[in-house]
């Protein structure tokens, strides 16, 4: 009996470190998917001030103005940088 509850814990162990590893691995690849959008013109969807949101390529991503300051709602702006998940993103000229 005992071989048996040995057993199932080591097995709900492996399937637990199975799916952090798995998490790891998807989190790393979202990540890096952040780098492609460096240099790409963006809408505003909610006012910057000094964050909010933007649509970039089709997808919406929370945002900061890089200086700081405040931008207006459908403004166009360039990424410039990643802080983690936030965008980081610039008024263009």
């Amino acid at each position: 009996m005992k071989v048996g509850l040995l057993i199932g814990v080591l097995a709900i162990v492996a399937a637990l470190a199975t799916l952090v590893v798995v998490g790891l691995y998807l989190h790393k690849r979202a990540s890096a998917g952040d780098i492609k959008l460096i240099g790409e013109i963006a809408q505003v969807k909610t006012e910057l001030d000094p964050e909010g949101t933007v649509i970039v390529c089709g997808e919406l991503w929370r945002a900061r103005s890089k200086n700081g300051g405040i931008i207006s709602s459908r403004a166009r702006v360039r990424v410039v940088g990643f802080e983690g998940h936030l965008a980081l993103v610039e008024v263009c000229d």
